[in-house]
């Protein structure tokens, strides 16, 4: 079976039909993705604008993170959820357009961003937390943060206006 196959086949269940047939639940999804993703991608911006140490040089970065990451963990769960059933209703549309493979590279790299970051960069923070303008590492996750998502969500509309 082919990916194309298992797209038709997710999209053809009753649960993606209805979802994609339904006057109400398709744009509840679409409304609650975006919200989530203004959420999510909102607060991690505040905190990839410090990690580059343009904005809020006084507070430290570990301060900021702890305040922040449990909602933008909670806007990325939300937006997970509705992102994949906005995906089985339209499998074989996603699939066949560039813009949702765009998004997907993205999302993975801006993925691989983050577990550097927590699992590499994090480590020495006692060193440079209170620092206004954290070392190069740091700097370059932030940038690369800020970047990564940009293209998530350009690639995310350009796609569904393109459906």
């Amino acid at each position: 079976m082919s990916i194309l196959e298992i797209c038709q086949w997710l999209q053809d269940t009753e649960i993606g039909t209805a979802i994609r047939e339904s006057v109400w639940w398709f744009p509840i999804i679409e409304g609650t993705h975006v919200l989530a993703l203004a959420l999510s991608v909102g607060t991690l911006l505040v905190m990839d604008l410090r990690l580059t140490g343009l904005v809020m040089k006084d507070r430290r970065v570990s301060e900021i993170s702890k305040q922040i990451v449990p909602w933008s963990m909670a806007g990325f769960f939300v937006m997970f959820v509705t992102g994949s059933l906005l995906f089985w209703c339209q499998a074989v549309k996603a699939y066949g357009s560039l813009y949702f493979r765009i998004k997907v590279v993205a999302l993975l790299l801006a993925g691989l961003n983050a577990l550097f970051f927590e699992l590499r960069t994090r480590r020495g923070i006692s060193a440079w937390d209170s620092d206004p303008v954290p070392p190069l590492r740091a700097r370059l996750a932030g940038f690369a943060g800020m970047l990564l998502w940009a293209c998530v969500i350009a690639a995310g509309r350009t796609m569904a206006y393109n459906f």
